[in-house]
């Protein structure tokens, strides 16, 4: 049997966002950290995007048509 160390990437809209050392297994608090970056990701939707080439991606998707 072999484990393999996945690392992560967080990505909104096409763009891969910064993951600091220190919020890299915090989801909320690295969830706000992009917030200050890109504010819509408030209301987005995380996606898990599978592996791709080694790496976890998971994707920050907008919600389109909820405006209410």
């Amino acid at each position: 049997m072999q484990i393999d160390q996945l690392t992560r990437a967080y990505r909104y809209d096409g763009i891969d966002l910064p993951v600091p050392p220190h919020l890299a297994e915090d989801r909320d608090g690295l969830r706000a950290y992009h917030a200050t970056l890109y504010p819509a990701i408030l209301n987005a939707e995380m996606v898990d995007g599978g592996v791709v080439g080694g790496v976890h991606v998971t994707e920050y998707r907008r919600a389109v048509g909820t405006k209410g």
